[in-house]
């Protein structure tokens, strides 16, 4: 069989504060639908400047855990040199440094191979922007 590619984009509303937001399902349903029985690689894209893609625990504090250390390592004060937005914006411009824009995936038969309790999720901390796109990618054969 040869390779192929396929994509898709996700519309998520993550509101007006900061978030981790589990994409696990959102996957786990595109690979259904385009990857079934497939090997592969499932590449998680979010194209904003502020937001990042994490693979973690959530359900059992990890998330809230995420949300406290990144309160603590980019503190939303004044310090920031990028200033417009609300006030602290500009340590949102620094997160994709610490949680990057992506992640990419192995898929093996049409399934995600996440560890027992990883989840993929989207960490946003910009609260001027509640709407966010993520792509989807899947190359494989």
């Amino acid at each position: 069989m040869s390779a192929s590619f396929t994509t898709r984009v996700l519309d998520v509303s993550t509101g007006r504060s900061e978030t981790v937001t589990d994409l696990t399902h959102a996957c786990e349903r595109f690979l259904a639908e385009v990857a079934p029985g497939r090997d592969g690689l499932l590449n998680v894209f979010v194209p904003h400047a502020t937001a990042g893609i994490a693979v973690i625990e959530t359900g059992a504090g990890s998330d809230d855990d995420l949300l406290a250390a990144l309160r603590d390592l980019l503190p939303a004060d004044d310090r920031w040199r990028h200033r417009h937005g609300t006030p602290g914006h500009g340590r949102d411009h620094v997160l994709p440094a610490f949680v990057p824009p992506h992640a990419t995936l192995p898929v093996l038969a049409g399934r995600l191979e996440l560890g027992t309790w990883q989840s993929v999720c989207l960490v946003d901390t910009n609260r001027d922007n509640p709407e966010r796109q993520v792509r989807l990618s899947f190359f494989g054969q």
